[in-house]
C-alpha cells in the first residue's frame, strides 16, 4: 500500500489552551483529489501542517504508507509528500525558477545530471519548462505557485498538500490552475489535498470533499453528498455553489418539480432540459 495517508487526529491545542483540532479522521487514498472545504479560521491550514509533519505536539496519529509522520526523518517525509503554502512568496528564495526547483533535489543528495533531469521534468509537468533561467520576481502569482509545486514534483513528492491554491488569482486564473491540477492529478497520477474555501470551484474537479468547521470534520463524501442544503452550509459560513443555490430556491421556493440538485451549469442544463420535456408530456 503506497501514497495513502491517514489521519486520527484526536486533539491539537495551541499554547494558550485553545483547542484547534479535534476528532479528525481522514482516509486519502493513492490517486484522490480530495478537498478540504472551510471558512477562514477553520483550521485548515494547522491540518495541512499537521499531515505534513510540520507540527507534531497533537493528540492521534498520522499514517504515511502506514508509518507515523511524527517519527519519520524529515527527508522520509519529503521524499514523498510536501506542503505549498497560500502565498508563493513565503516558499521560493532562489534568483531564478531553475535554481529554485533544484534547491530540494540537490539537498537530497543527488549529482547534478539526476537533479538537471528531475527539474526539467518537473518545469515541464508544471507547463514552465521555458521559464527555467528566468527570474522569479518576474514571474505571475499563478506562475510562482506552479514554482512551488515543481519544486516538491522534483523532489519526487508523489502526495501534494495544497494550501488556498487558487487564493489571490482572478477568475480566470483560478480555472486553469484547477485544470492544470486535475491533469497532474489525472495524467501524473499525483495524490491531491487542498484546502480551500472556493465552492464553485469544487464540484467541478474534486473526486471527495471534507468540511472543516471549527476545527472538527462535520461532513465528507462526493460533492453531491456534501451540498444539500443552504442552511446547513450557512451553519459553518459556507455556501451552495450559485447554480445550487438557483436551483434550491427554484425548487423549494417557486416549486418548480426539480429532480435533484445539480452542482454545475452542465448539470442545472440538463436538469433544466429534463423537467421541460417532463412538463410538456403531461
Amino acid at each position: 500500500m503506497t501514497n495513502r495517508l491517514s489521519v486520527q487526529l484526536d486533539a491539537f491545542r495551541y499554547p494558550d489552551g485553545t483547542v484547534a483540532l479535534s476528532d479528525i479522521r481522514l482516509e486519502i487514498g493513492r490517486g484522490e483529489f480530495t478537498g478540504i472545504l472551510g471558512s477562514n479560521g477553520s483550521g485548515k491550514t494547522t491540518l495541512l501542517k499537521v499531515m505534513d509533519g510540520l507540527i507534531k505536539e497533537y493528540a492521534g496519529r498520522v499514517l504515511l504508507d502506514g508509518e507515523e509522520v511524527r517519527k519519520l526523518h524529515p527527508r522520509d517525509i519529503y521524499r514523498k509528500m510536501g506542503l505549498v503554502f497560500q502565498n508563493p512568496d513565503d516558499q521560493l528564495f532562489a534568483h531564478t525558477v531553475f535554481e529554485d526547483a533544484a534547491f530540494g533535489p540537490r539537498n537530497m543528495g543527488l549529482d547534478e545530471p539526476e537533479v538537471a533531469a528531475r527539474v526539467e521534468r518537473a518545469l515541464a509537468s508544471v507547463e514552465m519548462a521555458e521559464y527555467a533561467g528566468k527570474g522569479i520576481h518576474n514571474l505571475s502569482y499563478g506562475q510562482k505557485k506552479r514554482v512551488c509545486i515543481a519544486g516538491l514534483l522534483a523532489m519526487g513528492h508523489e502526495i501534494l498538500l495544497l494550501d488556498e491554491p487558487t487564493a489571490g488569482l482572478d477568475p480566470m486564473g483560478e480555472y486553469r490552475m484547477m485544470e492544470f491540477l486535475t491533469r497532474l492529478n489525472r495524467d501524473n497520477g499525483v495524490t491531491i489535498v487542498m484546502a480551500t474555501h472556493s465552492v464553485d470551484l469544487v464540484p467541478l474537479f474534486l473526486h471527495r470533499l471534507h468540511i472543516l468547521s471549527k476545527g472538527r470534520i462535520v461532513r465528507g463524501g462526493v460533492p453531491e453528498e456534501v451540498f444539500t442544503a443552504p442552511a446547513e452550509l450557512e451553519s459553518v459560513k459556507l455556501r451552495l455553489p450559485h447554480i445550487a443555490e438557483l436551483i434550491w430556491r427554484l425548487k423549494h421556493e417557486e416549486k418548480l418539480p426539480f429532480q435533484r440538485l445539480p452542482l454545475t451549469i452542465g448539470e442545472a442544463r440538463r436538469e433544466l432540459v429534463e423537467m421541460m420535456e417532463r412538463e410538456a408530456g403531461r
